[in-house]
Protein backbone atom coordinates (compact mmCIF):
# COMPACT_ATOMS: atom_id res chain seq x y z
CA UNK A 1 0.00 0.00 0.00
CA UNK A 2 1.53 3.49 -0.89
CA UNK A 3 2.12 5.73 2.10
CA UNK A 4 0.55 9.26 1.59
CA UNK A 5 2.28 12.34 2.50
CA UNK A 6 1.05 14.59 5.67
CA UNK A 7 -0.71 16.97 3.04
CA UNK A 8 -2.65 13.86 1.30
CA UNK A 9 -3.73 12.76 4.47
CA UNK A 10 -4.97 15.98 6.40
CA UNK A 11 -7.13 16.36 3.15
CA UNK A 12 -8.83 12.97 3.45
CA UNK A 13 -9.62 13.93 7.16
CA UNK A 14 -10.77 16.81 6.39
CA UNK A 15 -13.03 15.22 3.14
CA UNK A 16 -14.22 12.28 5.70
CA UNK A 17 -14.94 15.44 8.55
CA UNK A 18 -17.58 17.12 5.34
CA UNK A 19 -19.14 13.82 4.47
CA UNK A 20 -20.70 13.00 8.06
CA UNK A 21 -22.64 16.16 6.95
CA UNK A 22 -22.93 16.31 2.94
CA UNK A 23 -25.39 13.62 2.18
CA UNK A 24 -26.70 13.22 -1.65
CA UNK A 25 -30.63 12.22 -1.89
CA UNK A 26 -32.90 11.93 -4.97
CA UNK A 27 -34.21 15.24 -4.47
CA UNK A 28 -30.48 16.73 -3.92
CA UNK A 29 -27.69 14.63 -5.14
CA UNK A 30 -23.73 15.78 -3.99
CA UNK A 31 -21.68 17.32 -6.34
CA UNK A 32 -18.43 15.55 -5.22
CA UNK A 33 -14.92 17.16 -6.77
CA UNK A 34 -11.81 15.84 -6.94
CA UNK A 35 -8.54 17.82 -7.66
CA UNK A 36 -5.32 16.19 -9.08
CA UNK A 37 -2.18 18.06 -10.27
CA UNK A 38 -3.40 17.59 -14.22
CA UNK A 39 -7.16 17.38 -14.32
CA UNK A 40 -10.37 17.72 -12.62
CA UNK A 41 -12.99 15.54 -11.87
CA UNK A 42 -16.66 16.00 -10.68
CA UNK A 43 -19.64 14.01 -10.09
CA UNK A 44 -23.45 13.89 -8.77
CA UNK A 45 -24.08 11.17 -6.60
CA UNK A 46 -27.40 9.77 -4.93
CA UNK A 47 -25.57 8.59 -1.50
CA UNK A 48 -28.83 6.49 -0.97
CA UNK A 49 -28.85 4.56 -3.62
CA UNK A 50 -25.12 4.56 -4.12
CA UNK A 51 -25.23 5.25 -7.71
CA UNK A 52 -23.22 8.01 -9.63
CA UNK A 53 -25.82 10.10 -12.12
CA UNK A 54 -23.77 12.10 -13.93
CA UNK A 55 -19.89 12.49 -13.97
CA UNK A 56 -17.51 14.38 -16.27
CA UNK A 57 -13.74 15.58 -16.03
CA UNK A 58 -11.66 17.67 -18.47
CA UNK A 59 -10.38 14.33 -19.68
CA UNK A 60 -13.21 14.35 -21.59
CA UNK A 61 -12.47 14.90 -25.58
CA UNK A 62 -15.10 18.13 -25.72
CA UNK A 63 -12.89 19.80 -22.99
CA UNK A 64 -9.88 18.96 -23.96
CA UNK A 65 -10.30 20.32 -27.43
CA UNK A 66 -11.30 23.71 -25.89
CA UNK A 67 -8.32 23.99 -23.55
CA UNK A 68 -4.90 22.47 -23.50
CA UNK A 69 -3.94 21.74 -19.78
CA UNK A 70 -7.11 20.38 -17.83
CA UNK A 71 -5.35 21.29 -14.15
CA UNK A 72 -6.27 24.95 -14.44
CA UNK A 73 -8.88 27.60 -13.54
CA UNK A 74 -10.12 28.09 -17.26
CA UNK A 75 -10.58 24.49 -17.88
CA UNK A 76 -12.66 24.39 -14.45
CA UNK A 77 -14.80 26.75 -15.33
CA UNK A 78 -15.48 25.20 -18.36
CA UNK A 79 -16.34 22.00 -16.64
CA UNK A 80 -18.93 23.52 -14.40
CA UNK A 81 -20.84 24.57 -17.18
CA UNK A 82 -20.59 21.22 -18.69
CA UNK A 83 -21.62 19.48 -15.48
CA UNK A 84 -24.16 21.98 -15.07
CA UNK A 85 -25.39 21.25 -18.59
CA UNK A 86 -25.60 17.51 -18.42
CA UNK A 87 -27.34 17.46 -14.61
CA UNK A 88 -29.96 19.65 -16.03
CA UNK A 89 -30.46 16.76 -19.16
CA UNK A 90 -31.02 14.62 -16.12
CA UNK A 91 -33.43 16.78 -14.78
CA UNK A 92 -31.44 17.49 -11.67
CA UNK A 93 -31.85 21.34 -10.12
CA UNK A 94 -30.37 21.63 -6.91
CA UNK A 95 -27.20 19.72 -5.39
CA UNK A 96 -25.51 19.58 -2.30
CA UNK A 97 -21.60 21.07 -3.15
CA UNK A 98 -18.80 18.49 -1.72
CA UNK A 99 -15.26 20.41 -2.14
CA UNK A 100 -14.07 17.31 -1.37
CA UNK A 101 -11.61 18.78 1.33
CA UNK A 102 -10.11 21.37 -0.63
CA UNK A 103 -9.74 24.83 0.20
CA UNK A 104 -12.92 26.64 -1.69
CA UNK A 105 -10.48 28.77 -4.07
CA UNK A 106 -8.77 28.78 -7.44
CA UNK A 107 -10.45 25.61 -9.74
CA UNK A 108 -12.96 24.47 -6.90
CA UNK A 109 -14.28 27.93 -6.67
CA UNK A 110 -14.35 28.73 -10.67
CA UNK A 111 -16.05 25.02 -11.01
CA UNK A 112 -18.91 26.06 -8.39
CA UNK A 113 -19.68 29.23 -9.94
CA UNK A 114 -19.88 28.23 -12.97
CA UNK A 115 -22.06 25.37 -12.02
CA UNK A 116 -24.61 28.03 -10.80
CA UNK A 117 -24.29 30.17 -14.01
CA UNK A 118 -24.95 26.88 -15.32
CA UNK A 119 -28.23 26.54 -13.32
CA UNK A 120 -27.36 24.39 -11.01
CA UNK A 121 -28.28 25.58 -7.00
CA UNK A 122 -25.68 24.47 -4.61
Amino acid sequence: MAIHSEKVQKRIRRHRRIRRKVKGTPERPRLCVYRSLQHTYVQVIDDQAGRTLVAASTTMPELRQQTSYGGNVKAARLLGAKIAELAQAKGIQQVCFDRGGYRYHGRVKALADAARKGGLKL
